[in-house]
């Protein structure tokens, strides 16, 4: 019997429940329901465990594993879809009409051209009433090759020739407009460099891929610097940050891009791991140390380790900030087979790495993330995303409709709440607080009869504190959607280009990701601004500088 037939029949099974007046019945035939749900979801995780293992079993036969085929998303597909929007819409203000008199004030007018009727073919009594004007966008692409004379002298006593520089921006056989459009068509535009090629050539511009590829990787010590000062500026320009992070590719092996943001600017770093030491490294700018303190002591009982252990620890060291290669030396004392307690090395890391970093210059006291665990302890307060946290609901798929009926009761009046939330943010009360305090409580003590939903809302109650941080402080954002669009455009580099193959060209790929999209939120042309650093012209002022302007205009948050 298959899942669907299961649902057939548990759903003519549970017609007649309002009937049954014996609480005893009751009480068993809920418990054997859920017992059902807990069934089915185990057979479906071992059904799928299972063709893993002949599929990779097939692959060690020198064979082909069973075909990826994407399920439909359609009607009757099941609760593939995790996505929130459709609930959320709902409490959503309507937006206005885009006014387009306003995209037709951003065109820049070019020329104009006058159009006459033949008056031979109109009436007598014509009037002249004047223009109709309409704006028509098109474009032209024309070379722009130049043929320098560089003026040459030698001088016989130093043996030595003496050769004209060619202006800034200008190297090789190509100048700052094509080395500008490239990376743009690269970076901004997702075009490959074959299609980059192609394009080229298709208006005469003669240029090897492999031309192409070192414009895009190489000699970009100015966009590194310029990425670094984007970190620094938007570090300071709000309260809080967002942070993500997603799959990628180098070299043929699987690392991650981690995403760190807010609505100024928007840094991406890829590594390959995303443990929380990873996470600080990243924060501390790689400039990463250990303290060893009280507070360091008490994290690393939080976190698990033995009180033996932090006898020993406390033997071997003292109190003080020492660099990574120092709390080796101590580890490697303390465990003498690296192949056993790691757990027990990586408490000690982290916890001495996150006192240290919540004391440095780089501590950031609110961070806005997803309930992975590597997030965990690393900054002062975390606020949990409120969608990521309703997808936990979304992907619940139970078999009996009186459990459909109990989720999807329980998740209107999730999004409802939410809705609570979004409007205290605009107005926010130390009543209204208290209120919703409460009614998260009320709400997150709910109890349906479906175990998994149960569950489910048991852990969300769990978060309390992280996800109603923003009552304490109104100017926190509910969602970490910021990071996670972050994550998306990773994810698009990703699909065009599979992976990165030198550590130079994972460098080059997240500087200019850095740039491209802190230049879109900041409403700068990305073009224009690569061609105005690539020709050393600088009459732009920098994203960095820009963030700072916006952050503390009054309208900023």
């Amino acid at each position: 019997m298959n899942r669907d037939e299961i649902k057939t029949t548990l759903a003519q099974l549970t017609k007649s429940i309002a009937s049954i007046t014996d609480p005893t019945v009751i009480t068993t035939f809920k418990i054997l329901l859920n017992l059902v749900e807990a069934l089915a979801e185990e057979n479906l995780a071992l059904k799928q465990e299972n063709q893993k293992l002949k599929d990779e079993n097939n692959r060690l036969k020198g064979e082909q594993g069973k075909p990826n085929i994407k399920k439909s998303t359609g009607a009757g597909s099941g609760n593939s879809n995790h996505s929130s929007e459709a609930d959320r819409k709902k409490r959503r203000k309507k937006k206005k009409p885009k006014d387009k008199m306003r995209k037709k004030q951003k065109i820049k007018i070019d020329r104009q051209v006058t159009r006459q009727l033949d008056k031979n073919t109109l009436p007598d009594d014509v009037i002249f009433k004047g223009y109709e004007e309409r704006i028509v966008q098109d474009l032209k692409i024309n070379t722009d090759n130049i043929q320098f004379k560089l003026a040459v002298y030698y001088s016989p006593s130093l043996r030595k020739t003496f050769i004209a520089n060619l202006p800034d921006g200008y190297s090789g056989e190509f100048g700052p407009g094509i080395r500008s459009l490239i990376i743009t068509l690269y970076r901004d535009s997702g075009m490959t460099e074959l299609a980059i090629k192609r394009f080229l050539h298709t208006f005469n511009i003669y240029i090897a891929t492999s031309t192409i590829s070192r414009m895009i990787t190489e000699d970009h010590d100015l966009f590194h610097q310029e990425k670094e000062d984007i970190i620094n500026a938007g570090l300071k320009a709000t309260k809080y940050q967002h942070i993500d992070d997603t799959g990628a590719r180098v070299n043929g092996k699987n690392q991650y891009a981690h995403i760190l943001c807010n609505p100024y600017f928007t840094a991406f770093f890829t590594r390959p791991h995303k443990d929380r030491l990873t996470i600080l490294e990243i924060l501390c700018r790689n400039e990463l140390k250990f303290t060893f303190n009280a507070q360091a002591y008490e994290l690393m009982v939080e976190l698990g380790l033995s009180d033996k252990r932090l006898v020993e620890l406390k033997k071997i060291i003292k109190v003080g900030t020492i660099s990574s290669n120092e709390l080796d030396d101590i580890l490697i004392r303390m465990f003498t087979n690296p192949k056993k307690y790691r757990t027990n090395r990586r408490i000690i890391r982290e916890a001495t790495a996150i006192v240290y970093y919540q004391g440095s210059k780089y501590a950031i006291e609110n961070l806005i993330s997803d309930d992975a665990p590597q997030f965990n302890k690393i900054t002062k307060r975390q606020a949990l995303c409120w969608i990521h946290e309703g997808r936990h609901y979304k992907k619940l798929n139970p078999l009996v409709i009186a459990h459909q009926n109990s989720l999807d009761a329980f998740i209107e009046k999730y999004w409802d709440y939410y809705g609570l939330l979004l409007e205290y943010k605009q107005k926010p009360l130390k009543t209204i607080a208290t209120k919703l305090s409460k009614e998260f409580d009320d709400l997150f003590s709910t109890v349906t009869g479906y175990d998994a939903l149960d569950e489910r809302i048991a852990i969300t109650l769990s978060k309390k504190d992280s996800l109603l941080l923003v009552l304490k402080l109104p100017f926190l954002p509910l969602h970490n959607n910021p990071a996670e669009l972050g994550a998306r455009a990773q994810a698009r580099m990703r699909d065009i280009n599979l992976q990165t193959i030198s550590a130079n060209g994972t460098k080059t790929k997240d500087t200019f990701a850095t740039i491209v999209q802190t230049a879109r939120k900041l409403g700068v042309n990305v073009y224009n601004y690569l061609y105005d650093r690539v020709s050393k012209t600088f009459e732009m002022p920098s994203l960095a500088d820009l963030i700072l302007r916006q952050s503390i205009a009054p309208s900023a948050s």
